[in-house]
């Protein structure tokens, strides 16, 4: 039976759910050095899928503390500025918005369309900027991350379509 939107998922105390997160922590730490650097303020990276696979599998909380945990290792291993817990803030509401969208959700095109705009608009468009200002001390002008949302908008549907299929037909998703 699917769910309407909640933030209970599974528990970290079963130690499949606890592996599992372990391992796409593990996923977006090393998925995180294929990142492409525009500048110091723009990057691509693809991590956001084994976050994007724990809120379809775990649910939002768990996804938020897999995007979180994540985070600070990608930073402790691979360092590319002065860290700021902002960031941090990002990779666990992405997370959560994960999950609450695909976890026990009926996986399609337009509910995974709708889930990557909330979490583009609130991450890449509102917090994103937020923090780069607070960090440089500059204001960051909106047009190169409308471009980067725009571009990665319908990349980031088809790949969270296509790895939603795949753990659908793997029968994962509980």
């Amino acid at each position: 039976m699917k769910e309407k939107f909640s933030l209970k998922g599974a528990s970290l105390k079963d130690i499949r759910t606890l592996t599992g997160s372990a391992l796409l922590i593990a996923i977006a730490v090393i998925v995180d050095f294929l990142r492409i650097v525009i500048s110091n303020i723009m990057e691509i990276s693809f991590g956001f899928l084994a976050i994007v696979m724990a809120g379809m599998l775990y649910g939002p909380l768990i996804a938020g503390l897999v995007g979180g945990v994540s985070d600070i290792i990608q930073y402790i291993v691979r360092p590319t500025g002065p860290f700021f817990p902002g960031f941090t803030l990002n990779a666990i509401l992405s997370g959560i918005i994960y999950g609450l969208f695909l976890y026990k959700k009926e996986l399609s095109i337009k509910r995974i369309a709708l889930c990557v705009l909330v979490e583009g608009v609130v991450i890449t468009l509102l917090l994103t900027p937020i923090w780069l200002s607070v960090m440089y001390g500059a204001k960051i002008f909106a047009i190169p991350r409308i471009i980067k949302f725009i571009v990665m908008f319908p990349i980031k549907v088809a790949l969270i379509y296509g790895c939603g299929k795949v753990i659908e037909k793997q029968n994962l998703i509980r």
